[in-house]
């Protein structure tokens, strides 16, 4: 950590992600409050995230494809600008009335999420050396972790204290300040050149190279099997506070703070997982951790509740650092924008599904059969990858071959990008 601090760029990148993720996700959590205040619905207030998560697979494929074409660091200064506007029509929020509103500005969110995941991912790529991004991967993480921490304050707290509307401001904020931090950033960009392939061609060709890519492949579908129980989570939460603790909505920021200490802890060992376990392991043990905080919900005790949810966020920084790391190394750089985007497809596509189709079965299932579903999902991606021989990899591999390229296209790009945060809980990187 000490020597990623040593550089300029990386100690404002990370305090602008710290600063942005608390406001993003301080959002969300008083996005799904406010709309369950609204409404009384747990089924309308999950479908928040739902929203959210729809666009960025809907956008992906365009997404990747500028982040490939363009400067990151003007896209991602331009977005985050775009995207404090949008914040801001929160305010225009009364009653039930405008509930319509809450969801547009959800999927607006979700549009600039598409974007800003990334091409910021690509610009933190071109700060960091092959050999600093476990660390830099790690301490993303933790960054990620402590943000948690601050977000039940900011989102809940703020919303009970003052309204909703503080946190859309505070939200807001943190976009300016993250379009500010990056023109403070000293980061040359060479002009990407014009591409001459084929369109449709040049779209696939992310989806093309993790097809050929035999170890991220493998992890990619782990994570989403997975995520097609664990969308369940944004609408089991809620009924775990109402239906099995009997607290108020506003108790979610308790668990999302116990959420955010495991995850703490998690991103401080991710580094350190990833190197001595490699990067397929690391995703295993990720996944095993977040099943079994998972069975833990249908408790109905509070100190069980508020454990279950540690253990989940001490399971999700192995998850994303591992399929991060395995991106970033083994993806040209060329192709990392669209790969990136072919994987947020295949993670957020069956994650926003599963949030629809648990949304629907709360009101006909009981939550702790929901629970006990996403447990046994979770656990089956899990072993899959873990018998994978393919996966005792080390964690930084050597080198690719000119031929292991896919797709040549004429683009000139700066180095390649990791992905952030295709988590089972989402976080985004900016906002």
């Amino acid at each position: 950590m000490s020597s990623l601090l040593r550089n300029r760029n990386l100690r404002i990148f990370l305090g602008m992600d710290a600063l942005s993720l608390t406001g993003s996700s301080a959002l969300w959590l008083a996005l799904g409050i406010w709309v369950k205040a609204l409404t009384g619905s747990t089924t309308a207030a999950a479908m928040v995230i739902f929203a959210v998560l729809v666009a960025p697979v809907l956008l992906a494929p365009a997404a990747g494809m500028l982040v490939d074409r363009v400067r990151r660091r003007p896209l991602l200064v331009l977005v985050n600008v775009v995207s404090a506007g949008a914040v801001l029509l929160l305010l225009l929020v009364h009653d039930r009335d405008q509930l319509w509103l809450i969801y547009a500005v959800a999927a607006l969110y979700g549009a600039s999420w598409a974007l800003l995941r990334s091409a910021q991912s690509a610009l933190l790529r071109s700060l960091a050396a092959d050999d600093e991004l476990i660390a830099a991967n790690g301490a993303l993480q933790t960054v990620a972790a402590l943000s948690r921490l601050l977000s039940p304050i900011a989102g809940a707290g703020l919303y009970a204290a003052v309204g909703p509307h503080s946190v859309a401001l505070l939200d807001a904020a943190t976009f300016v300040v993250a379009a500010g931090g990056l023109l403070l950033m000293r980061v040359t960009e060479p002009a990407p050149a014009r591409s001459e392939g084929r369109w449709l061609a040049e779209v696939g060709a992310g989806l093309g190279h993790l097809r050929r890519t035999v170890v991220l492949r493998q992890i990619v579908t782990a994570v989403a099997l997975a995520m097609l129980v664990i969308g369940f989570i944004e609408v089991v939460m809620f009924a775990v506070v109402d239906q099995g603790l009997h607290r108020s909505p506003a108790f979610l920021g308790v668990l999302d703070l116990s959420f955010g200490a495991g995850s703490v802890a998690g991103g401080l060992l991710a580094a350190t997982v990833v190197r001595r376990l490699g990067a397929g392991t690391a995703v295993t043990a990720g996944l095993v951790a977040v099943a079994a905080g998972m069975a833990l919900t249908v408790v109905p005790v509070v100190a069980v509740a508020v454990a279950a949810m540690a253990i989940v966020g001490l399971g999700v920084p192995p998850i994303v650092a591992g399929l991060s790391i395995t991106l970033q190394l083994r993806t040209p750089a060329h192709l990392l924008g669209r790969t990136s985007s072919a994987v947020d497809v295949l993670i957020s596509g069956p994650q926003s599904l599963s949030i629809a189709l648990g949304a629907a079965l709360v009101a006909v299932v009981d939550f702790r059969i929901l629970a006990l579903v996403m447990t046994a999902g979770i656990l089956l991606a899990a072993a899959w990858l873990g018998t994978r021989p393919e996966q005792r990899t080390p964690a930084i591999p050597a080198p690719a071959e000119p031929t292991a390229q896919p797709e040549p296209v004429a683009i000139t790009l700066p180095g390649p990008a990791p992905v952030r945060e295709p988590v089972p809980v989402p976080a985004p990187p900016a906002g």
